[in-house]
């Protein structure tokens, strides 16, 4: 007979084991210059089918300006550019006008990646991009694969991520899946626009193609995919302040992740990706410089 002491340190750690958010695997797919006013014009039958499981914004709000590599930047370091100090394109750790709050021994904003690495054992990540400028506000030597594709390509890096992660199955991870064209169309046609949106629905064909794969291969259910992107559109251009720069979908579906379309009232921003990852993955140590927060209603 087990004594009352085994008992109560038996149901301790059951409670711990039904209250914890435990992930084997995150991956983020960011689709650049992705709008809500697009979202809701195109059609993506593949993206509908992931999110139906999770949760779903059109009200995310990007951080201000609305330009790519602030917004990035947020997302991945849990912070806004009054934070990470990264306030336009150019941005580069050896030449900017504002001093971040809180940097490492080399001069980067601390992003997900550094604190994965610094508090999950054994966790791989990987960086996929084909804008070149991504990357500069990011400290690579955190990241296990970087890999950039050249002239708004992006398929190869898709392959290149599905074997990451069928390499790394057993590993905890993170992937960051990213794709500029979206955004070029939209500098190039016009946000909105016949080829705008065409740039949206060929992404989501890309993306239908690596999560059956991701299914055949059997790793698929016990992943938390995220889609994200950093600013909407108007014209030609973005870095202002109306609707359609400052409404954008935001994502997540996963195991532990409520199945909910969010109203007006669900209060979001880029600078929370980072916090919901961390606590995804069960980190409790957090930057001091993280402003972000995990949005209220979206883990079981």
């Amino acid at each position: 007979m087990k004594s009352p002491k085994l008992y109560l340190i038996t149901f301790a750690l059951l409670l711990v084991a039904q209250t914890q958010v435990f992930a084997q695997r995150v991956v983020i797919l960011g689709l650049d210059g992705f709008s809500a006013e697009g979202f809701k014009i195109a059609k993506h039958p593949n993206l509908d089918k992931m999110i139906a499981d999770g949760v779903l914004s059109l009200n995310t709000r990007p951080v201000m300006p609305s330009v790519t590599l602030p917004n990035w930047t947020s997302h991945l370091t849990g912070s806004g550019p009054e934070e990470h100090g990264v306030t336009g394109n150019s941005w580069t750790v050896q030449k900017h006008e504002l001093k971040a709050i809180e940097t490492d021994a080399d001069g980067y904003s601390p992003s997900i990646f550094k604190v994965l690495k610094e508090q999950v054992p054994h966790v791989k990540t990987a960086f996929y991009y084909n804008w070149a400028e991504l990357i500069n506000s990011i400290n690579q030597k955190y990241i296990d694969e970087v890999s950039f594709e050249t002239n708004d390509n992006y398929t190869a890096n898709y392959r290149k991520a599905l074997d990451f992660i069928e390499k790394n199955q057993k590993d905890p991870s993170l992937i960051f899946l990213y794709s500029v064209r979206v955004d070029h169309a939209g500098h190039s046609f016009k946000w909105l626009s016949p080829e705008y949106i065409a740039a949206i629905e060929d992404a989501d064909v890309a993306i239908g193609k690596f999560l059956e794969e991701l299914k055949a291969k059997d790793l698929y259910k016990n992943t938390y995919f995220m889609l994200i992107t950093d600013h909407g559109g108007v014209g030609n251009g973005h870095g202002g302040t109306s609707m359609a720069e400052m409404q954008i979908p935001w994502a997540i579906t996963g195991p532990k992740i409520r199945q909910a379309v969010m109203g007006e009232d669900f209060y979001n921003s880029n600078k929370n990706t980072s916090l919901v990852i961390a606590h995804i993955f069960g980190v409790k140590i957090l930057p001091k410089s993280w402003t972000g927060v995990v949005p209220a209603g979206i883990f079981k």
